[in-house]
C-alpha cells in the first residue's frame, strides 16, 4: 500500500470492557469523492492512489497498524436516560499524532453494523456525509474547535430512509470521540475501576494539568463553555446536544440536524427531531450546564465518598454561569468592534440582538455588515436602528481600530441551509461542483470575495430550510 497511516492506539489499548473490536463492513464500489489533504499532512498520513484511499475509507481495506473498534457509551437523549448506545454505524481505526504533536482520532462514520447498532443498517447516505464534511470545515476555518473531515466517499450501495438513496462513509477526525456518555455507561453499571481507568485516560489525553476527578470535571466545564460561546457567536444551533454528542475534548462532533440561522430569532429550532425546542438556539447555555451535571454525577461515582464530593461539582457546574457572561461580553461586543469590554457594552449587544429580532435582520449579514456602514439596510424598520447606531459610534470613538476587530468576528459567509440542501441535491445527481465551490468559499470565511457574493444571500422565500434532518 502507499496510502500509509502512522496509526499510534492508545485507546485499542484500555481494557475491554469500553469498546468492542469491529472491523467496518465492505461495500461493493467505493468511489472518493473528497480527499482533505491539508488535514493529512498535519496528522502524518502520506496519500496513495486515489482508488486505494477510497478502498481503505470506505471500510473496504483495514490499514496496517489499524485497530478497529466500536466504542461503548451511555448517554441521556432529550432528557432521557439510556443506559447503553455506543458506536451504532462508526469504526475507529485507531489514532495517529500529528507533525503538531497532537493525538487524533480516525473514524469511518457509515461503516456498517456494530453490536451497538439497535436494529440500525450502520449506514449513512451521502447526504448528511457530505453536510458534516461541509459545515466540520466550516467550524474549523471559523476558529470553533470540531471533528473535523479527512475523506468522503460513495459506497455504491443503496441505503434505505425514506426513500432510496446513495450510500456514503465520512472519514471523520477528533481528537477524540470521548463523551459525556462514555462515562456515564461505567457509573450506570457501577463499574468504578473502569471509570477510574476512562477518567485518567481523558485526563492524560486532554488535561494533564487536571489533578483528579474534579480537575477534569471544571476543565470540561470550562471547554463546553467556551465553545457554546463560540456556536452562539456565528448563529449555529447544533441541533441534538444529547450527553452522547457532548464531547469531553470541547469539540463540537456530530453534525446530524444541526444549521445555522438566517434571520436572527433567539429561539430558533430547526432540527426536525427536536419537537419540545429542548435544543433551540438560547437554550444552547443551559443545555451544556445540564450536560457537564450528568458528567459531573458519572465523574463522583468513582469516589469513595461521592456525598462529599457533591458540594464541590455542584460549585464547578454552576460556576459555567460566570464564565459563560464573561465569554459572550468578549465574543459579542468584539461583534460590534469593541475590543474590551467596560461597563455598559453589552447592553448596547443586547440590545442590538432586540433591534434584529424584531427587525427580522439576517444575523451573519448584520454583524459583518456593522464594519462596511451598511447594516441600517438589513432592517425591515431602519429607522429602529439609528438611534442604537448613534451610541454606539459614540462608544467606537474610544477604539483604536474598531473596524479591524469586528471583521475578524464576523464572517462574510457561512454553511446556509439553502446553499447545504442545493450542494447535496446536485451530488446526489452526480455533480460535486457546488460542493467543491462550498468548501473553497468556506475556508476563507472572513474574506470579502466577489466570486462568492452569491453565498452571502439569505434564502429566498422558496428556498427557505424549515428542518433540518438526521443522518439516521
Amino acid at each position: 500500500m502507499s496510502l500509509h497511516i502512522p496509526f499510534d492506539n492508545s485507546y485499542a489499548r484500555l481494557s475491554g470492557a469500553f469498546f468492542t473490536a469491529q472491523a467496518p463492513t465492505p461495500v461493493s464500489a467505493p468511489r472518493l469523492v473528497a480527499f482533505n489533504e491539508p488535514l493529512a499532512r498535519i496528522m502524518s498520513i502520506a496519500p496513495g492512489e486515489v482508488g486505494e484511499m477510497a478502498q481503505v475509507f470506505a471500510g473496504n481495506r483495514v490499514p496496517d497498524g489499524a485497530a478497529p473498534l466500536a466504542q461503548a457509551y451511555a448517554g441521556h437523549q432529550f432528557g432521557t436516560f439510556n443506559p447503553q448506545l455506543g458506536d451504532g454505524r462508526a469504526v475507529l481505526l485507531g489514532e495517529t499524532v500529528g507533525t503538531d504533536g497532537i493525538r487524533r482520532d480516525l473514524q469511518l462514520k457509515g461503516s456498517g453494523p456494530t453490536p451497538y447498532s439497535r436494529m440500525g443498517d450502520g449506514r449513512a447516505w451521502l447526504g448528511p456525509v457530505l453536510r458534516e464534511y461541509v459545515v466540520s470545515e466550516a467550524m474549523h476555518a471559523l476558529g470553533i474547535p470540531t471533528t473535523r473531515a479527512l475523506a468522503a466517499v460513495e459506497t455504491g450501495d443503496k441505503v434505505v430512509r425514506e426513500t432510496v438513496l446513495p450510500g456514503a462513509v465520512l472519514a471523520r477526525v477528533a481528537t477524540s470521540h470521548l463523551r459525556v456518555g462514555t462515562f456515564q455507561i461505567f457509573a450506570a453499571r457501577d463499574d468504578t475501576a473502569s471509570l477510574k481507568q476512562l477518567t485518567q485516560y481523558a485526563i492524560d489525553r486532554h488535561y494533564p494539568g487536571a489533578q483528579g476527578p474534579m480537575g477534569l470535571l471544571k476543565a470540561v466545564c470550562d471547554a463546553q463553555t467556551r465553545l457554546i460561546v463560540q456556536w452562539l457567536s456565528v448563529g449555529f444551533i447544533h441541533g441534538v446536544m444529547n450527553t452522547d454528542n457532548s464531547s469531553i475534548a470541547g469539540e463540537t462532533i456530530d453534525y446530524g440536524p444541526c444549521a445555522f440561522m438566517d434571520t436572527y430569532r433567539a429561539d430558533t429550532v430547526l432540527s426536525s427531531i427536536d419537537r419540545g425546542g429542548r435544543y433551540r438556539f438560547n437554550r444552547q447555555p443551559d443545555i451544556a450546564v445540564w450536560n457537564m451535571a450528568q458528567l459531573a454525577t458519572a465523574l463522583i461515582a468513582q469516589l469513595p465518598d461521592p456525598e462529599a464530593a457533591v458540594e464541590e461539582a455542584t460549585e464547578i457546574v454552576n460556576g459555567m454561569g460566570d464564565l459563560f457572561r464573561k465569554e459572550w461580553a468578549r465574543a459579542y461586543c468584539a461583534k460590534i468592534g469593541i475590543a474590551e469590554p467596560e461597563e455598559g457594552d453589552v447592553r448596547l449587544a443586547v440590545d442590538l440582538m432586540g433591534l434584529m429580532e424584531e427587525g427580522q435582520a439576517d444575523f451573519t449579514n448584520t454583524f459583518r455588515a456593522l464594519s462596511d456602514g451598511a447594516a441600517r439596510d438589513q432592517f425591515l424598520d431602519p429607522h429602529a436602528f439609528d438611534a442604537w447606531a448613534e451610541l454606539w459610534r459614540a462608544r467606537l470613538s474610544r477604539e483604536a481600530d474598531p473596524r479591524a476587530v469586528m471583521r475578524a468576528a464576523n464572517p462574510v459567509v457561512i454553511p446556509r441551509n439553502h446553499r447545504v440542501e442545493q450542494m447535496i441535491q446536485a451530488a446526489v445527481a452526480g455533480d460535486y461542483g457546488p460542493f467543491e465551490r462550498l468548501n473553497a468559499a468556506l475556508a476563507r470565511p472572513f474574506d470579502d470575495d466577489p466570486a462568492y457574493e452569491d453565498l452571502r444571500r439569505p434564502p429566498a422565500v422558496d428556498e427557505r430550510v424549515q428542518a433540518t434532518f438526521c443522518g439516521t
